[in-house]
């Protein structure tokens, strides 16, 4: 085909060679779509190039290991008084202890050092630590079960059933939970030492009521944030073409609400009960701060910082340790539940 040689001519320059087929080369090159994943594995990727949330996640398996593994292995008992031991620094013995050392016996150092009452303080911190971390994860298990069950169903249903039931969330805001566990201890004390008298029973003694009114308040409290956050997320999911089809199969709204609806919104309910955890251990060590946690003798961080705080001048560092043990409780699970979000969020995929 021959060049126009008039430049203001609206004829187009041809090249045979532009109609071709384009080669494999080519066509691979235009390729920009990524290998098809699922959305754990996609999630899991995206988690491990999160380096905040990987140190995060050795820090949170390093301190389950020292709250749940270490004890197992340690001399000494978080009951056990040792005489003439108390109010030691770390590494030091006792004067019985160190003529037992020179005799040729060997005996385990007091890491951390000893409390007031010649307990050995370590295995009093591990063991504070493994209580603050079980009540997080059964608080989030409990407000992940209950807001979730109470979240879809006033979603699904919506109308007057919808209203009604964030009505009662609305109210349970602005229950004071302080109160609550205060008056909870006091009524459940005569019922529980009851119970405890019981065959089977006897680990009321041990856990105390006011750990059992915490746990009891969280199920009838905390659990209004994972309501709302669940009831967002069916809304916007109960009008999509899967919700439809399965109406039209004849599924039951139970089984929607199951299999299609909270299966579907399972990524954001691990990251708020990842960061639920450490909200609940606050709120457990807060209160234990305040003497309303755990039984004596079975520490918890919360009540360590409590003994401690009298012998701030003489002794700062049964304070410190579990003060610092909380913060980096906290900081840690804060930031893998962070983690977790940009991971398994779809809106923050790149």
């Amino acid at each position: 085909m021959r060049d126009n040689p008039n430049p203001l001519s609206m004829q187009l320059k041809l090249n045979p060679d532009d109609f071709l087929p384009a080669s494999d080369e080519e066509k691979q090159s235009l390729v920009v779509m990524r290998d098809s994943v699922s959305f754990w594995k996609d999630g899991l990727r995206r988690l491990g190039k999160n380096k905040i949330a990987m140190v995060s996640l050795v820090a949170v398996v390093i301190i389950m290991l020292f709250s749940f593994v270490v004890p197992s292995f340690y001399p000494y008992s978080y009951e056990e008084q040792i005489r003439g031991s108390e109010n030691m620094a770390p590494m030091k013995y006792s004067e019985e202890e160190q003529a037992r050392i020179d005799a040729g016996e060997h005996i385990f150092p007091h890491v951390l050092g000893t409390d007031k009452l010649g307990r050995d303080y370590a295995i009093r911190v591990m063991m504070g630590s493994r209580i603050s971390l079980i009540v997080g994860l059964v608080a989030a298990v409990i407000i992940l079960i209950i807001g979730s069950v109470f979240g879809s169903i006033a979603a699904f249903f919506g109308g007057w059933v919808d209203l009604i039931m964030m009505r009662i969330v609305d109210i349970i805001y602005t229950v004071p939970d302080i109160l609550l566990i205060v008056l909870l201890s006091f009524a459940l004390k005569a019922p529980l030492e009851s119970l405890s008298q019981m065959p089977g029973f006897g680990w009321i003694q041990v856990v105390g009521r006011n750990l059992i009114s915490i746990f009891i308040v969280f199920a009838l409290l905390y659990w209004v944030g994972m309501a709302r956050m669940v009831r967002s997320q069916i809304l916007m999911l109960k009008e999509s073409e899967y919700v439809t089809a399965a109406r039209a199969l004849g599924a039951s709204n139970g089984r929607i609400i199951k299999k299609h609806l909270l299966t579907n919104c399972i990524g954001t309910l691990i990251v708020t009960t990842t960061l639920q955890i450490p909200s609940s251990i606050f709120t457990e060590s807060f209160l234990s701060f305040l003497g309303l946690g755990v039984a004596v003798p079975m520490p918890s961080l919360g009540s360590l910082a409590s003994d401690a705080i009298n012998g701030l001048n003489t002794y700062p560092y049964l304070l410190f340790i579990p003060a610092i043990l909380i913060s980096l409780i906290i900081l840690s699970f804060n930031l893998l539940g962070d983690g977790l979000r940009d991971a398994f969020d779809p809106k923050m995929k790149n």
